[in-house]
């Protein structure tokens, strides 16, 4: 027999995010193009895939030149990844090589149709219960063909293969949607045939108009709305996909739409419902017999102990359709159904467990049992109480219930094991006082609500409860404030149940204090709950208070958990890392994440991604006046410098790999903090930009603080200025001329004259970036001014250089060359040499600008040498860039094209968005030069399209002029000109010289 023992524990996924887990632990699959290759192993179902077969796949036409050494970094690190355990000189026995290709070999079948390969990976477990179900029908057992269908349905979490991108993952994504469409057409086939028509119309209404023009979903909806005797929306559903197939592909319906829609209008009987067979099984017929031969059963009470439902209860439609679907048992594994609510204080649990509850009324003719456990107040209710009262109710006199919990509740199980009853179980503490107050038999069921996540509590279906939606949290408040007020400020309703952070506790609070003074607006309320320290106190009402709801989970925390509550509260940021945490904390990443999830788990900090966590924004406000009263102050500065040493060593070293040669890195603040370290350039920006948010509320945070020491003020500038690479990709401009605004006045407030001088240079990038070019001028020269000053060399070279290019822009090319050569000098005596060689690459337009092509073409190739030398590929995509302008200008079309396409690959994989504009744009230029008209204007649209999404006006007016030029050259003389004119216009209100260029070109166009 094989040994398979590699898989064990394995599973993947590709009805949604392409995914996999070993032993129920996601396992991290890195870049999507990693996933990309991963996907196309696992439908391939362990055929061999050859590396061209994977290149086009999931590069397509975009593939880079290294793309073979790049697909074998990634099968390695997949294998790493599936086999972590394995040694480097065992052969890999999941993700093997076959000659020249790979394979994934899960098991004896990939196809789904037997055990251990199929059940690890969801599309074959799909697939083999379609085939089952496929079976079942053909046989005649149609109920249970449906119940294998919505099982096999279930497994689809969203888009398939999200995540993976590439020609091979569209064709595939495409087919595996239309597969599930399938399965759910045959699905409503099947409840139609049961007489489930009712049930179905809702999602056949749904369906119908995600897919309007599926004929057979169509059929269907008409045929339950007709079997619901709604004769007139049947024909409605007709009439309207009549007139979609008309207008979207200019056909008729097919012949059996047309056929139904006939049978309607005549009211043909034969389309009234089969009933299904009844089936008795032969403990139905024993029961009958028993009742036959015993007589009737004694009658014991009926308890209705549920509290009364909320009058006014809002939203959470889709959560308690979910519920009330468990409570029946549809699709539950054998045994009660229990649902298992958590979420934090005052997000509603009690009132949606009492609201379904009493929904479910019907379900359970038996009646229904409610404990309030208190698990977080001073006393929590003992299981033993909470069985005794239970008995009671069940008519058990007290003289005869037993002692013991065990017996307790054997007992209380036993009267439950022949009646369909619910037991509600409010504000239990953990899975150990609850697991004794559960029924044992099928027909009952069981709702707790609980702050903390019983995921220790076996069968229990967990219910993470969050705060509502928009929309839902403004009905909330109009139902409780009455819905004219609101309706007449809707905008200053929504800001109040934003303030309240979709809380349904605080915002009843806070439309029950509008609804008992009729004098005040709904606008009365924002400036009051604007002010973060007064919040929690304008959130009170008689003995209602959110504070108190968020103190009875704090008062659980031990020591270390309530630390870790406060500390973590004081960054500004939305979210945080665990490393980044760890530093807030001063703990290991293994010490830190294990405090931290114990708080998720008690639902005091949500974890919206794998390693990434989030107060709610009230909980955050009460955390930090918890921080206020119980950390000294200089613990709490300390807790904020470390995260700031954190950010700042981690962002230095994604710089120092960004911008290989770069000397900035090494000059960097040390704070003694360790960083995040990273494998690769790609990783290192892509850590940039995931954490982007959060360094820039460091920096905010540091910028507003009071009596920051100068210290922390130049940290935070350098972090500022490592996170340069960021600029390059077009996002966060304006986070960055904010943040870096701010903390300029800081710097200089404080006299930190070097921090200045940082700020002033980033800063300066920023606005050149926007096309601001003066401002940027006036930062660069000031920070030239105090780099000499200070003695700041490297950020000195930096900044001539800036100023070089900032005058080669605005075409005063000789001022251009001595910035540079300053530069150059200044990168000299630092013994900079990628300095150097970014000073040679960008003087080449300059020395075009004055007339000197050789000169032009020496300066790029001279900077192309050094990085190539030097090893760095940043560095070597920006000298091919300024090399392939100067060749394309001089004529030598093709080698041009050369340059300009390898360095475009280096751009577009590391997300650098402005360089690929520019890129595009100059081969759109060098195509016009070649009369390869379609070639530039194909070029000249996706520069276009890159400039629109970064929003770069500068980029945008390029991009039009040269579609505008490839346009007109290809006939289309109309088109050309309108982009013609955009362009103008757009360089006009930048100032910019190339808007008197488009001027005498519209005028030539004109003349002709």
């Amino acid at each position: 027999m094989p040994d398979h023992a590699a898989t064990d524990g394995l599973r993947f996924a590709v009805l949604g995010p392409v995914l996999a887990w070993r032993d129920g632990v996601e396992l991290d699959l890195g870049t999507p193009l990693q996933r990309s290759i991963l996907a196309m192993l696992l439908l391939r179902e362990g055929h061999a895939v050859t590396p061209d077969e994977m290149i086009d796949g999931v590069w397509g036409e975009d593939a880079p030149p290294r793309a073979l050494g790049a697909l074998r970094t990634y099968v390695s690190r997949l294998r790493t990844v599936l086999e972590p355990d394995r040694s480097p000189r065992t052969p890999p026995r999941l993700l093997t090589s076959v000659g020249r290709g790979y394979a994934l070999r899960l098991g004896p079948d990939q196809s789904g149709a037997a055990q251990s390969g199929a059940a690890r990976f969801d599309l074959a477990v799909f697939e083999r219960e379609c085939a089952a179900a496929e079976s079942d029908r053909r046989k005649g057992r149609a109920d249970e063909a449906a119940r294998r269908l919505r099982g096999a349905l279930r497994l689809w979490s969203g888009e398939p293969l999200a995540g993976a991108v590439g020609p091979f993952a569209e064709h595939q994504r495409d087919r595996l949607a239309e597969r599930r469409m399938s399965a759910v057409e045959t699905l409503m086939e099947l409840d139609l045939e049961l007489g489930r028509h009712a049930e179905i119309v809702s999602e056949l209404v749904a369906l119908a108009a995600e897919h309007p023009l599926r004929e057979r979903l169509r059929a269907q909806l008409m045929l339950a709305y007709y079997r619901c005797g709604r004769q007139a929306e049947a024909l409605s559903v007709f009439t309207e996909t009549r007139h979609a197939l008309v207008e979207e592909l200019g056909i008729e319906p097919g012949a059996d739409l047309a056929l139904l829609h006939r049978r309607i209008l005549a009211a043909d009987p034969s389309l009234a419902p089969t009933p299904p067979p009844v089936r008795l099984s032969p403990q139905d017929v024993h029961d009958d017999a028993s009742a036959t031969e015993t007589g009737p059963a004694i009658e014991m009470p009926r308890p209705a102990q549920l509290p009364a439902a909320v009058p006014d209860f809002t939203g959470r439609t889709g959560l308690v359709r979910r519920l009330l679907a468990l409570l029946r048992g549809e699709g539950a594994r054998e045994g009660v159904p229990i649902a298992a609510m958590s979420g934090i204080g005052g997000v509603g649990k009690t009132t949606l467990a009492v609201h379904v509850a009493h929904l479910a009324d019907d379900l359970f003719p038996d009646g229904q049992l409610y404990a309030d456990l208190r698990g977080y107040g001073a006393e929590p209710t003992a299981p033993e109480t909470a069985l005794v009262a239970f008995l009671r109710a069940l008519g058990i006199p007290m003289d005869v219930i037993p002692d013991g919990l065990a017996e307790r509740s054997a007992l209380f199980r036993s009267l439950l094991a022949d009646r369909r009853m619910l037991v509600l179980l409010d504000n239990a503490r953990d899975a150990e006082q609850v697991e004794h107050l559960l029924p044992g038999s099928a027909g009952c069921a069981a709702i707790i609500t609980s702050r903390g996540k019983l995921a220790d509590l076996p069968a229990a279906r967990l219910v993470d409860l969050d705060v509502m939606e928009p929309e839902e949290a403004l009905s909330l408040l109009a139902a409780v404030a009455g819905p004219e007020r609101v309706a007449a400020e809707r905008a200053a309703a929504m800001d109040v149940v934003a303030a309240c952070g979709f809380l349904p506790l605080a915002v009843r609070i806070v439309a029950a204090r509008l609804a008992s003074r009729p004098s005040w607006t709904v606008a009365s309320l924002v400036p009051r709950l604007a002010d973060e320290r007064r919040r929690l106190d304008e959130m009170k009402i008689g003995n209602l208070a959110v504070s108190a709801t968020f103190a009875l989970g704090y008062g659980q925390l031990d020591a270390r958990q309530a630390r870790a509550f406060r500390l973590l509260s004081l960054p500004s940021g939305s979210g945080i890392s665990v490393f980044a945490a760890a530093a807030v904390l001063d703990l290991t990443p293994a010490a830190a994440e294990d405090v931290i999830e114990s708080l998720v788990d008690a639902s005091l900090l949500e974890a919206p991604a794998p390693g990434r966590y989030r107060f709610h924004d009230l909980l955050k406000l009460f955390a930090r006046r918890q921080a206020e009263d119980a950390e000294e102050p200089a613990a709490r500065a300390l807790a904020l410098r470390r995260l700031l040493g954190f950010y700042l060593a981690s962002a230095g070293a994604a710089h120092r790999l960004a911008y290989e040669g770069s000397a900035i890195a090494d000059n960097l603040t040390d704070m003694g903090v360790r960083g995040h370290s990273f494998s690769s350039a790609d990783e290192a920006v892509a850590w940039l930009s995931a954490e982007a948010e959060d360094m820039f509320g460091a920096v905010a945070q540091t910028a507003g603080a009071q009596d920051v020491p100068g210290g922390d003020l130049l940290a935070a500038a350098d972090l500022l200025l490592a996170m340069e690479p960021l600029l390059e990709s077009g996002t966060n401009q304006r986070d960055f001329e904010q943040r870096t605004s701010a903390l300029l006045t800081a710097t200089r407030g404080a006299g930190e004259r070097r921090g200045e001088v940082r700020c002033r240079y980033v800063l300066g990038r920023v606005l050149f970036g926007a096309n601001r070019l003066a401002e940027a001028e006036s930062h660069f020269l000031a920070a030239r001014t105090l780099g000499e000053e200070t003695g700041d060399h490297i950020v000195l070279g930096e900044t001539c250089n800036a100023l070089a290019v900032v005058a080669g822009r605005r075409r005063r090319h000789t001022e251009a060359l001595e910035w540079f050569d300053r530069a150059t000098a200044v990168h000299r005596e630092t013994g900079n040499p990628a300095g150097e060689a970014l000073a040679s690459c960008y003087s080449a337009r300059d020395h075009l600008g004055l007339g000197r092509p050789d000169d032009a073409i020496a300066a790029a190739e001279r900077g192309l040498a050094v990085f190539s030398e030097i090893g760095s590929g940043a560095g070597m995509a920006r000298a091919r860039y300024h090399l392939g302008n100067v060749l394309s200008y001089v004529g030598r079309l093709n080698e041009a094209v050369v340059h300009h396409a390898e360095c475009l690959a280096f751009f577009r994989a590391s997300n650098q968005r402005v360089w690929e504009q520019r890129v595009c744009y100059r081969l759109a230029a060098t195509f016009i030069a070649a009369g390869r008209y379609a070639e530039a204007a194909r070029h000249a649209e996706q520069a276009l399209t890159v400039s629109r999404e970064i929003t770069h006006p500068y980029g945008e007016a390029q991009s039009l002029a040269a579609l505008g030029k490839a346009l007109a050259s290809l006939g289309e003389t109309g088109r050309g000109r309108q982009a013609l004119v955009k362009a103008l216009d757009i360089f006009t209100r930048l100032g910019s010289p190339e808007a008197d260029d488009i001027r005498a070109l519209l005028r030539e166009q004109v003349e002709t």
